[in-house]
This record gives structure tokens, C-alpha cells and sequence, in this order.
């Protein structure tokens, strides 16, 4: 049996290349897509995410994090979990087919009646594989994992650009989550080997509930505030519009929830087995910290920087809108992996209870900025999701150090190094737009040259310690590569 940190790092790596991975196969896909298909096309699917992901939050309930959490789960525990994901799937899927109706006529989208109809598939489809997907997070088996999101992401990839080239407009992108769907569950149910083998119980569906239900309601309240925008932008704006948001959303995606997702995958499962040592546990969150919002701050600031140049040069010229709203919303992003982070402890802790009431206080905070989407305009809303984004980091850290056994100034004095080095990136590299005359393309290539050596100069005046183990690291990679060959 491997120990602790041999576990994490390895989690850690498999869980890092399969979000990474399947994250590029996915942008390679979507930038695919955007060439085919116009921004009206992906504005229609944008309308119908609210309601697919509200379906979602109460088909996962937080049952998967309940699994996760208990350490002494049992046939019944995942059997009971499996039989209510699928009987609330069934329920939400119907309530959306005979909804389908006026969901088109709220967005005065006629095409929206049978898209509703067919991407609600997807609930059912996805809920199959809740618990084979839990199953295998909490044994930290992220290879599998891997090796089946890779497949599914290149086969539907695949399936989407090909109705796309047949014609089939927006119906290429359902196909694609259709397939998607289909392929993620089942590979997920011949590879994994479980199966359902006992009866639904009321006992154990108590107990895990008692630790899920505020996490749902979390996940209903989170879901509603999160995707409230397509609503907004789908009703008071063209569809292109939304389209232009939801491909700006997807590409920042790209590394913002590869990192965060990557932290808050291993960090519970290893926090969640170390808990009963604190100073082990400070130390281990500690250093999970530093390096993920070192990656995120460099990242999410660099994306910033190169948002407008790389989107036109990818998708073309009808979507520069979404390159400017790419800019903003990477703001927003840049303290994902804290906010993970310090959910996953209190996780640990059994305080659902207080993720729950800051999740409420951190919702309240979105409503003025719903308010201006509505009566102002979209990029004055993404400049509000950004000043919301940072009052909610600020209030995590004061609220939830203490679970790590820290204090917030130090949790503060750790991050302030990456972010004031990625800030001082992004200024400089967004000064050459206007003190040189370049193309797109040079202005691109000379912003990420000149951003990776400002930002490896600066970190090397700093010694920054947490710069200093990821250089390290990368070092020992990269000698062990080359041995090798």
C-alpha cells in the first residue's frame, strides 16, 4: 500500500492529465465547433444550461461527497446512492420534456422546444455513472478515470464536428453531449466491475443525508446565482450574445476548473484520511495553496492578457466579442483553488452547515450585479462578477482559515508574492497593445515570450518558495525524461 504522499502525488498527476487532457480535447473540439457553427447556435444551447444544471444539482444531492467523506462505506451505502440518482434523473427529465413548451416561449425560440426534449437525456444517461465515478475518486484511481474521459472526449468530439460538417447546426453540439454521455457511462460500467447488489434503505440514505442535504441546498442556491446570467443575457439580448458569453465562459474554463477541479478532487480524499493529525493537515493544505493559486494567478492573468488576439486567431473574427468578455471573466477565476480548498476542509470538518450559510451570504452578494446585467449591460456585469468573485475570496479565508489550523494573514501573506508578480504581468504585457503596432499574430507569440520571462525573472529576485518546489519539481521531471532517452 502506497503511503500518503506517494498516494497524493500520484492522485494528483493522474487527476492533472486527465483534466487537462480531456480539457484540450474539448477546446480543440469547441474551436472546431465555433468555425463551424455561428454564435446564435451556441447562444440556443446556453439557454437550456439553467435548467440542466438545476436538474443536476438535485440528481447528485451531495451523495457523492457523503461517499467520499465516510470512511467505512458500505454495498447498501452505494447501492441506496445509486437507486435515488437514477429515480430523481427519471423525475427531472419528464418535468423538463412536458416544460419543453414554455421554456421556448420564455426565450421566444421555437428550435428550443425539441432541443429541451433530447438534451434532457443527458440527465439520466449521466446519473448511471454518479456512483461508478465516486467509486473510483474515492480510491483516488484517477488512471481509469483518465483513460475513459480521453475516449469520450475525442469520441463525441468527433460525432459533434460531424454533424456540424453534415449541416445539422446546433443539433451537432446535443449530439455531442448526448455521446459524450453515452460513452463516459458506459465504459465507466464495463471497466469499473460494480454493480448495484442491494436494496434501496431508508437508514442509510438518513445518515449520508445528514451530511449532503446542506451541501445540495448549497448546489441549488450555487446553480441558480452561477447560471442566473443565460437566463438574463438569453432574455434581454440577442442570442449571438450569449453565444459570445458561453464560448468566453468555456474557454476560461479551460485552466480555471482544470486546477480548482484537480485540488478539490485529491485534497478531500487526502485531507478526509489525515484529519486526525493537524499539524500534518496545516501543512499538506498549506503547501496544496501555494502552488495551486501560484499556477492559477500565472495562468488565469497570462489568459488575460492574450484573451482578445487568441480568440480571433482560433475562432475567427465574429467572435472578438467573446475575446473582451474572456479578458474580464479570467478575473474571476483567479482564487478558484482557495475557494476549493477551504470547502474541502470544512468538508472534513462535517461543518456542510457552514458551507451552506456562506454560500447564502456569497449569493446575496451577486444580486447587484444581476441588477446591472440586467438594466446596464453584459461587460459592466462581468466587471461586477469580478469584484463579487474577490469579497467572496476575502470572506473564505477569514472564515474557513481556522479549519486549517491557520490564521487568514497567513493564508494572505502566502498568496500575495504569485499575485502581485501576475499582476505585474498582466499590466506590462497588456501595455504592448498600445505602445507597438503589431499583427495579432506577432503581438500573441510576443506577449507569451515576454510574460514567461518577466515572470521567471521576477519569481527568481523573489525566491518565492513555492516557485522554487514547483521549479524543482518540473527539474527532476524533465532530467528523468531525459535519462530515460
Amino acid at each position: 500500500m502506497p503511503d500518503l504522499k506517494q498516494k497524493t502525488l500520484t492522485g494528483l498527476s493522474w487527476s492533472f492529465f486527465e483534466k487537462f487532457a480531456s480539457q484540450i480535447v474539448t477546446f480543440i473540439v469547441g474551436i472546431i465547433l465555433a468555425r463551424l457553427l455561428s454564435p446564435t447556435e451556441f447562444g440556443l444551447l446556453g439557454m437550456l444550461t439553467i435548467f440542466i444544471a438545476f436538474s443536476n444539482i438535485f440528481i447528485h444531492s451531495g451523495f457523492n461527497q457523503a461517499l467520499i467523506r465516510k470512511a467505512d462505506c458500505t454495498e447498501q451505502d452505494f447501492s441506496t446512492v445509486f437507486y435515488f440518482n437514477l429515480a430523481v434523473s427519471i423525475v427531472s427529465y419528464l418535468i423538463l420534456f412536458f416544460s419543453s413548451g414554455l421554456i421556448s416561449d420564455f426565450f421566444d425560440q421555437d428550435i428550443l422546444n425539441p432541443l429541451v426534449k433530447v438534451v434532457g437525456l443527458t440527465l439520466i444517461i449521466n446519473a448511471l455513472a454518479i456512483v461508478q465515478n465516486t467509486r473510483l475518486t474515492k480510491r483516488v484511481d484517477f488512471k481509469l478515470l483518465t483513460k475513459i474521459s480521453l475516449i469520450s472526449s475525442i469520441a463525441s468530439g468527433v460525432i459533434g464536428i460531424s454533424f456540424a460538417l453534415l449541416g445539422f447546426g446546433v443539433w451537432s453540439l446535443v449530439y455531442k453531449l448526448l455521446a459524450q454521455g453515452v460513452f463516459t457511462t458506459g465504459l465507466l460500467w464495463l471497466w469499473n466491475g460494480w454493480y448495484p447488489h442491494e436494496k434501496f434503505s431508508k437508514t442509510s440514505f438518513k445518515e449520508l443525508f445528514k451530511f449532503s442535504g446542506n451541501l445540495m441546498l448549497l448546489g441549488l442556491i450555487d446553480t441558480i446565482f452561477k447560471n442566473i446570467y443565460y437566463v438574463i443575457i438569453g432574455k434581454f439580448y440577442p442570442a449571438a450574445n450569449l453565444g459570445h458569453y458561453t464560448r468566453a465562459l468555456n474557454v476560461k474554463k479551460l485552466p480555471a476548473e482544470t486546477i480548482a477541479n484537480i485540488i478539490d478532487r485529491v485534497s478531500f480524499p487526502v485531507l478526509a484520511s489525515i484529519q486526525d493529525n493537524k499539524r500534518r493537515f496545516s501543512d499538506v493544505f498549506r503547501r496544496l495553496l501555494n502552488t495551486s493559486t501560484l499556477l492559477s494567478c500565472l495562468v488565469m492573468m497570462g489568459l488575460a492578457a492574450i484573451a482578445r488576439e487568441l480568440t480571433i486567431l482560433l475562432m475567427g473574427e465574429q467572435w472578438s466579442l467573446a475575446g473582451d468578455y474572456l479578458r474580464i471573466l479570467c478575473f474571476t477565476a483567479i482564487f478558484y483553488p482557495v475557494d476549493k480548498l477551504i470547502n474541502s476542509v470544512m468538508k472534513v470538518a462535517g461543518r456542510s452547515d457552514l458551507i451552506l450559510k456562506l454560500g447564502i451570504v456569497r449569493k446575496f452578494m451577486a444580486i447587484p450585479v444581476i441588477f446591472v446585467a440586467v438594466f446596464v449591460g453584459i461587460q459592466p456585469m462581468l466587471y461586477g462578477l469580478v469584484i463579487q468573485q474577490f469579497a467572496a475570496f476575502l470572506l473564505m479565508v477569514i472564515v474557513g482559515a481556522k479549519f486549517a489550523g491557520l490564521v487568514p494573514s497567513t493564508i494572505f501573506k502566502d498568496l500575495l508574492p504569485p499575485f502581485i508578480v501576475s499582476l505585474t504581468m498582466f499590466m506590462v504585457l497588456l501595455s504592448f497593445e498600445y505602445l507597438f503596432d503589431l499583427s495579432l499574430g506577432v503581438l500573441l507569440l510576443t506577449r507569451i515570450l515576454s510574460g514567461i520571462v518577466l515572470v521567471v525573472g521576477l519569481f527568481e529576485i523573489l525566491k518565492n518558495q513555492s516557485y522554487l518546489d514547483l521549479k524543482q519539481e518540473v527539474l527532476i521531471k524533465l532530467n528523468a525524461v531525459l535519462k530515460r532517452k
